[in-house]
């Protein structure tokens, strides 16, 4: 039997860490194969196992699930706050700063975890039946970005997948570039409807409001549709009230959406998680 491979355990700081490394290794020594191990101490794992037991182990990242993605989210910001961000110097173009943050944290998470990155096809950006989330990057000027309009049930119900919203401050100088991200915002797809529609139908129903009086409503408000669309809709809304939503959604091409109010809802609401630097 080989020696066990503690020499360089020093590198790993918090003692459960160190722990976790003594069961993974002893793991190793009763069978061969593969082994899905804590992200904290994968490169240091995976070099013990190739320079000091020389035998081929497959390391398997774990599974991103929402909570890592929402912890991961934090800490990419913490990060890229402090960084020279020297490919943006100069640049005013907010897509060209969104798309820009949303490679850069899609990279941080293919770097730690399993998780699927998704296409103009797929719509979303992390389209994996557990994610289902969409990335957003804008700038504390003026919180607010598109989306893909679906259907008018959108703007009542919800999008259908759950918002990361990234709000940055950007500041120049002639050789830097800070990113101070001043908010990170996780919308749970049940929280992605308009505000102020959900909570005036919300009222109506609760007042008891006829189905007259709910298509009399959507038209006042131009939510988009005809006349079947507006029967649906109130059948609906009646006897499935909407939760509460905290967008504002503005008709157009696309869904605008701004994010003002759900940014800074302090963690009061269930659904969305929030943090401000």
């Amino acid at each position: 039997m080989l020696p066990k491979p503690d020499v360089i355990l020093h590198h790993i700081r918090p003692t459960g860490h160190r722990l976790l490394m003594y069961i993974h290794v002893d793991a190793f020594y009763q069978k061969s194969g593969t082994i899905s191990i804590e992200e904290p101490i994968r490169l240091y794992y995976n070099i013990i196992v190739l320079l000091c037991c020389g035998k081929e182990l497959t390391i398997m990242k774990p599974v991103l699930t929402i909570a890592e993605l929402i912890e991961s989210a934090r800490r990419f910001c913490e990060i890229e706050s402090e960084e020279n961000h020297v490919t943006l110097i100069g640049v005013t173009d907010g897509k060209a700063v969104g798309t820009y943050v949303e490679h850069k944290f899609q990279h941080f998470l293919q770097s730690r975890y399993r998780v699927e990155i998704g296409n103009s096809a797929k719509g979303i950006d992390l389209p994996s039946a557990g994610i289902q989330t969409d990335i957003k990057v804008t700038s504390i000027t003026q919180p607010q970005s598109s989306c893909p309009f679906k259907n008018a049930r959108q703007k009542i119900y919800g999008l259908g997948y759950h918002l990361l919203v990234f709000v940055y401050d950007k500041r120049d100088t002639d050789h830097s570039c800070t990113l101070h991200f001043t908010h990170c915002t996780f919308i749970n797809k049940s929280r992605t409807a308009d505000f102020t529609i959900t909570k005036r139908l919300r009222e109506m129903v609760s007042d008891g409001a006829n189905k007259e009086d709910i298509i009399g409503f959507l038209q006042d408000r131009n939510v988009p549709g005809d006349e079947i669309v507006y029967n649906d809709l109130a059948d609906e809304i009646i006897h499935d009230p909407p939760k509460q939503g905290y967008l504002t959604i503005s008709n157009a091409l696309q869904w605008r959406l701004q994010y003002t109010r759900v940014i800074t809802l302090n963690n009061l609401v269930k659904g969305v998680v929030n943090y401000e630097w």
